[in-house]
């Protein structure tokens, strides 16, 4: 397909179907975000990104997918219509309000998925998270994993970027050399989403609250949870209440939040800058000296 062809062109090859309308709709930072209409009446979502690595959304769609297949009670996502290099065609859902029912939901259901579990920590192919390439290569436990997969890429990522000071970076790397005491028992690997922001949950007209751009992998289960919190969810609380109902978690898994956010902080530190780098570097410290997350850790 030519690489230049129009959205258009791109969803009727994939779906099989002419489209007949499309209108620009609000998304994320790295992609254009497309409502197409087509033929028989549906509508479906196109994300799309020109220049793309070739195999970046081939990777969400196989998050999608490995996701859906938690089975059933599980979290929501939306059906996969096709993909190529340049766009991924997925189901259209329709936007509606969170409510601490629904929040109540996406707890009870984030549990499934995780407690589906994989078959190790890591994943078949490496990823994506946003623009980054995410390692997935399995290791034999979630602190090595963690430690070479999720944490020291993005430290030499922030470093190179000037977003980590050195000081904040030497922190972050006495907390992987102390990492097996830090982690709380071991658990069996989860089923995460891997990029669990509020921004990443569509709370659908129908009460249904639908996960999507995943950067899925076998991976420890607090890490989505911690993700949740670092940058806030509506109705957080109430997400945490029934998950704990229907999947309670370990001892200290509060205390244990910032270790699971230094990722995020560090993949936002090599992405954007700012302050990531020293919140990071702050946690780090926290983790450290045994004080409980501070602000800059929820």
């Amino acid at each position: 397909m030519p690489r230049h062809a129009s959205i258009a062109t791109h969803v009727a090859q994939l779906v099989g179907l002419p489209v007949v309308a499309t209108n620009p709709v609000a998304g994320g930072d790295i992609c254009v975000s497309t409502r197409a209409r087509l033929t028989d009446g549906r509508s479906v979502f196109v994300k799309a990104r020109p220049g793309a690595p070739p195999d970046f959304f081939a990777a969400e769609a196989r998050s999608l997918k490995w996701l859906a297949a938690a089975g059933p009670g599980a979290a929501a996502t939306p059906q996969v219509l096709g993909y190529n290099r340049d766009c991924l065609v997925l189901e259209w859902i329709e936007a509606g309000r969170p409510s601490s029912e629904a929040a109540e939901r996406l707890g009870r259901k984030l549990a499934v998925t995780h407690r589906s579990g994989a078959t190790g920590f890591g994943a078949a192919a490496d990823g994506y998270i946003g623009t980054l390439r995410q390692p997935n290569t399995p290791a034999d436990t979630w602190t090595e994993f963690y430690t070479v997969r999720r944490v020291e890429p993005y430290v030499r990522a922030a470093f190179n970027r000037g977003a980590l000071p050195a000081d904040d970076a030497i922190a972050i790397c006495n907390v992987l050399e102390k990492i097996d005491d830090l982690a709380g028992p071991p658990e069996p690997p989860a089923r995460v989403h891997g990029d669990l922001w509020s921004g990443n949950i569509i709370w659908s007209a129908d009460g249904e609250p639908v996960l999507v751009d995943p950067a899925a992998y076998g991976g420890h289960r607090e890490t989505d949870l911690a993700m949740l919190a670092l940058f806030g969810a509506p109705y957080l609380d109430r997400i945490l209440g029934a998950y704990q109902e229907e999947y309670p978690l370990a001892d200290g898994w509060r205390e244990r939040t910032g270790l699971h956010q230094l990722h995020p902080l560090l993949v936002h530190a090599a992405h954007f800058g700012g302050g990531y780098g020293p919140r990071a570097g702050r946690v780090a410290r926290d983790l450290l000296a045994g004080r409980k997350p501070t602000d800059a850790a929820r």
